[in-house]
């Protein structure tokens, strides 16, 4: 059974940085693409970054890109997200999801055709 799990949120102050994980089971990573979106209360969930676990191809939403990294180890089945210069409005949770994307050189984007997703993590940005 496919199963996704975050971890790594938490309180931080801006300007800090966090890593948040999203550890995958019960299927083969390279077929698919991984995105981390947020959700704010009140507010839609939006698109964050996501990487394609086969070529390793990223892509950000604008309100992140400079700021958050995203990478994979496919040894570990893990996709991290790298956060810094956090900012109050990062303040979310943030979820993992796949897509199936089984053709090499594909894109993560756009964010759609997310069909598997973790439980979330929560990310609190305040002094």
């Amino acid at each position: 059974q496919l199963q996704l799990v975050e971890s790594g949120g938490g309180l931080v102050q801006p300007g800090g940085s966090l890593r948040l994980s999203c550890a995958a089971s019960g299927f083969t990573l390279d077929r698919y693409a991984i995105g981390w979106f947020r959700q704010a209360p009140g507010k839609e969930r939006e698109g964050v970054s996501c990487i394609m676990s086969n070529s390793g191809r990223t892509s950000y939403a604008d309100s992140v890109k400079g700021r958050f990294t995203i990478s994979r180890d496919t040894a570990k089945k893990t996709v991290y997200l790298q956060m810094n210069s956090l900012k109050p409005e990062d303040t979310a949770v943030y979820y993992c999801a796949a897509a199936l994307r089984p053709v090499y050189g594909s894109s993560c984007t756009p964010f759609v055709g997310y069909n598997y997703w973790g439980q979330g993590t929560q990310v609190t940005v305040s002094s």
